[in-house]
C-alpha cells in the first residue's frame, strides 16, 4: 500500500480532457446488441471467478487500484463500484483493465460527469451519436457507469477489429485523430502506469 501510494504521488495526473470527435460509422449487429444491453443492465456486475486464488488476485487488484484512485474518486463506494464495473467491461471485451484505465486517465481524468467541447461524455468520453445510433435519444444514459463503461470497451474493440489488432491506430480512431502521435502515445504512457502498478489478472 505505501509504494502504491508513493507511484501515485509520483505520478503527474491530468487535468485537462483530450476527447476529440469520434466518426459516426454503421455499426455491426453484434456491436449494436452489446451496446443496446448496455442501457437496459443496471447496478455493478456480479463478479464471478473459476477458483479462490483467481478471487484473490481480484481482491488484491481491487485494493491496490481503489489505493491509486482515492485523491480521485474520493467515495470509496464509488470507487469500488467503478473499478468493479470496469473489470468486468474490461474483461467482457477482451480488452486489458490497465489499458481502460489509461484511456479513461487521458479521456476525462476519472471524472463520471465530464463533457468535451466535441460533447462526449462521461469516463470515457462516448460521443452521443452512438446512442441515437440505437434509436435512442436519451444521451444522459452515457453517464451512468456501467453504460458508460461498456459503450466505451466496445467501442473500443470494435475499432481494434477494423484496425486489424493495431492498438495505436485503434486509439486515434477512438479519439478522432487517427494516425497522429500525441493521444496514442498519451494512453500508452498511462496505461503503464496502471500496469506497473499490480501484476495483470
Amino acid at each position: 500500500m505505501w509504494l502504491c501510494s508513493m507511484a501515485v504521488q509520483a505520478y503527474a495526473w491530468p487535468s485537462s480532457l483530450l476527447a476529440g470527435a469520434q466518426k459516426e460509422e454503421e455499426l455491426s449487429d453484434s456491436v449494436r446488441s452489446a451496446l443496446s444491453a448496455a442501457i437496459t443492465e443496471g447496478g455493478t456486475p456480479e463478479v464471478t471467478f473459476a477458483n479462490t486464488e483467481q478471487r484473490m488476485q481480484f481482491l488484491r487488484w481491487l485494493s491496490a487500484h481503489s489505493a491509486a484512485l482515492q485523491s480521485r474518486i474520493n467515495d470509496y463506494n464509488v470507487r469500488t463500484h467503478f473499478l468493479r464495473t470496469l473489470w468486468y467491461e474490461t474483461k467482457r471485451a477482451g480488452l486489458e483493465p490497465a489499458l481502460v484505465l489509461g484511456l479513461i486517465q487521458t479521456e476525462s481524468n476519472f471524472r463520471k460527469y465530464a463533457v468535451s467541447s466535441a460533447g462526449a461524455r462521461g469516463y470515457m468520453q462516448v460521443m452521443p451519436f452512438w446512442i441515437r445510433l440505437l434509436g435512442n435519444s436519451q444521451t444522459q444514459h452515457l453517464f451512468h457507469t456501467q453504460t458508460n463503461l461498456r459503450f466505451g470497451c466496445v467501442i473500443l474493440r470494435h475499432y481494434l477489429q477494423r484496425e486489424n489488432g493495431d492498438l495505436f491506430m485503434a486509439l486515434g480512431r477512438y479519439n478522432g485523430s487517427r494516425g497522429q502521435e500525441p493521444y496514442p502515445s498519451a494512453v500508452l504512457k498511462a496505461t503503464q502506469f496502471w500496469r506497473n502498478l499490480h501484476a495483470p489478472i
